[in-house]
C-alpha cells in the first residue's frame, strides 16, 4: 500500500496568511514540484490536522481549496492528488526568479555527452561491472553486519582497523610495499585521497607539476585546491624528469602528481633511470610526489615495475591507490598511503568532510583479502582483460590499418591509438551514430588541443562487443 505523503514545511501562526492557505499551497507546491505525482495518497484531515496541531477544519479548508482548483480529488475512504493536473494554482505565488546567493566561481569539467542506448562505449578504461563477485560481497557484507562487534558506530577516520591490516598484506604481497597499518587511510576511491592530499598539502598559489597528456579530473582536483599547473611532457619512457627538473631550476615546485605505472592516458612504464632520478629530485627540492597507482594489478607482459613508494627511503611520496578497478567504480574503496605523521594528518582531514567510510563494507573486503578470495578475483580478472586486449588489438590490425597506430599495452584496461590521415573530431561525430564512443585528443591535452590521439577500453567489454565496437568504428570511416 502507498505511503501517504508527509507534510513538508512549518507553518508560520504569525505570518498574516491563514493557516488553511499556507497548507493548500504547500501542498499544490509539491504538486508543481513532481514530489506529489497523480494519484498519490493524501493523509487524512484528522492524521494531518494532528500532525500540524491544527483544528481539523483548518485542513478540511485547506483540502476544498485545492479541491476547487483541481489539485486534490476526495474519495469515500481517501483523499488523492488528481489524475488529471490543472498547469498552475489559481493562488499560487511568483515563481522564485533563482537563488538568493552566489557561489564562488567553479570552473567544472566539461560534460560528456549522454550516450544513446546500445552505443558501444570504449572510454573510461573501465572494469567489467558484469564480473564482480556480488555473492561473495554481499555474504561477506552480510556477515560484517550480523556480527557480534558489527562496525555500526563512528570509528576510525583513516579507516577500519582490520581493512587496514589486511590491506597492508596484499599491498606487501602484490605491490612490494613494506607498510603498517598507521600508514594507512581509508579512502572513497582515488579521487577522494587525491582531494585529501591536495588539500593537506597545497597552499593557494602553490606550483604543481602535471603529466601532459593527463588526466584532466586530477588537474581539477589540484585546481580545487589552489594549485598553479605546470605541465611536464610524456613521451615513450614516461614522464620527461628532463624537463621537470628545467622547471625545478626556475621555481619551487610544491608537488608533482604522476601515473609512472601506466601513464594516464599514454600507458607507458616510467622507466628505470627516470624512477631514481625522479625520487632524487623529489628529496634534493623537497617536493612532494602524489603517485597514482590507479591500475597495478592490471599488467600482462612480465613482472611490473614496483611503486616509486617501494624506493621512497626519504618519505616524499604519498601513495594513492583504489579497489575500485579491481571491483567496480560504483563501489568506492581506495586508499592513501604515506608516513605515519602525514597520514594521521590526512585522516584528521577527512574527518571534518565524511568523518568515515563504510566500515561495514571495509570489514567485508577485509575478509575477502584474509580468505584470498580477492586476490583470486584480480588473477582472474587479470586473464580475462589479458584476452580482450589480444582481442582488442587483432581486430584493430584487421579493420582499422592505416588509420590508427598502437602500441600494445604491458598492462592496463586501454589502450593509446594514434590516428593517421583521418580528422578524429568528424571520426567520433560519426562513430556515434553508429553507436560506439571513446575519447580522444583534447580530452588529454593540458592545452586542449585536439591531439591526434584517442583511449580505447577494452576491458568494460566482452569479446563480441569488442570486435562488434571496432566493426562499427570501421564502418564510420569519413
Amino acid at each position: 500500500m502507498t505511503r501517504p505523503w508527509s507534510f513538508p514545511v512549518a507553518l508560520e501562526a504569525r505570518s498574516g496568511e491563514p493557516l488553511a492557505l499556507q497548507i493548500s499551497r504547500a501542498v499544490a507546491g509539491d504538486i508543481r514540484r513532481g514530489r506529489l505525482k497523480a494519484g498519490a495518497l493524501l493523509p487524512g484531515s484528522r492524521t494531518l490536522a494532528a500532525t500540524l496541531g491544527v483544528h481539523r477544519n483548518t485542513v478540511l479548508a485547506a483540502y476544498r481549496e485545492l479541491e476547487a482548483e483541481g489539485w486534490i480529488e476526495p474519495g469515500a475512504r481517501s483523499t488523492r492528488v488528481a489524475m488529471d493536473l490543472p498547469a498552475k494554482p489559481l493562488s499560487a505565488p511568483a515563481e522564485r526568479a533563482g537563488p538568493g546567493f552566489v557561489l564562488e566561481p567553479f570552473s567544472p569539467l566539461p560534460e560528456a555527452p549522454a550516450l544513446a542506448k546500445g552505443t558501444l562505449s570504449l572510454g573510461g578504461g573501465f572494469p567489467d561491472g558484469r564480473l564482480v563477485p556480488t555473492d561473495l560481497l554481499a555474504r561477506a557484507l552480510r556477515r560484517a553486519l550480523k556480527a557480534k562487534a558489527a562496525p555500526l558506530d563512528y570509528g576510525d577516520p583513516s579507516g577500519d582497523p582490520r581493512f587496514r591490516a589486511a590491506l597492508c598484506v596484499m599491498l606487501g604481497e602484490m605491490r612490494g610495499l613494506a607498510l603498517s597499518p598507521e600508514e594507512l587511510v581509508v579512502t572513497a576511491g582515488s579521487q577522494q585521497g587525491l582531494d585529501l592530499a591536495a588539500r593537506a598539502l597545497i597552499r593557494p598559489g602553490d606550483t604543481v607539476a602535471v603529466e601532459d597528456p593527463g588526466y584532466a579530473r586530477a588537474w581539477a582536483t589540484l585546481r580545487a585546491a589552489g594549485a598553479r599547473l605546470e605541465p611536464v611532457p610524456v613521451d615513450v619512457e614516461g614522464l620527461s624528469v628532463e624537463a621537470l627538473e628545467a622547471l625545478l631550476a626556475k621555481r619551487p615546485v610544491r608537488a608533482l602528481y604522476t601515473t609512472p605505472h601506466h601513464q594516464y592516458p599514454t600507458m607507458v612504464t616510467l622507466s628505470a633511470p627516470r624512477r631514481l632520478r625522479l625520487l632524487d629530485l623529489a628529496r634534493k627540492h623537497r617536493m612532494a610526489i602524489l603517485e597514482d597507482d590507479y591500475d597495478f594489478e592490471f599488467h600482462y607482459d612480465g613482472r611490473p615495475v614496483l611503486p616509486l613508494a617501494s624506493a621512497d627511503a626519504s618519505g616524499v611520496v604519498i601513495y594513492m591507490g583504489t579497489l575500485s578497478k579491481v571491483l567496480a567504480p560504483g563501489l568506492r574503496l581506495g586508499f592513501l598511503a604515506a608516513p605515519p605523521a602525514v597520514a594521521k594528518g590526512l585522516a584528521a582531514r577527512r574527518a571534518i568532510t565524511d568523518y568515515q567510510g563504510n566500515q561495514a563494507f571495509e570489514r567485508a573486503v577485509a575478509e575477502l583479502m584474509e580468505d584470498g578470495l580477492l586476490q583470486r578475483h584480480v588473477r582472474k580478472m587479470r586473464r580475462v582483460y589479458e584476452e580482450r586486449r589480444a582481442v582488442l588489438a587483432t581486430e584493430m590490425e584487421k579493420r582499422l590499418r592505416g588509420h590508427l597506430a598502437f602500441d600494445l599495452p604491458t598492462g592496463g584496461m586501454s589502450l593509446w591509438a594514434k590516428a593517421e590521415g583521418v580528422s578524429l573530431p568528424r571520426w567520433a561525430e560519426r562513430c556515434r551514430k553508429e553507436g560506439v564512443a571513446f575519447h580522444w585528443g583534447e580530452a588529454f591535452d593540458f592545452r586542449r588541443r585536439p591531439i591526434p590521439f584517442l583511449r580505447l577500453g577494452f576491458a568494460a567489454l566482452n569479446p563480441a562487443e569488442l570486435k562488434e565496437a571496432v566493426r562499427r568504428m570501421a564502418a564510420a570511416l569519413p
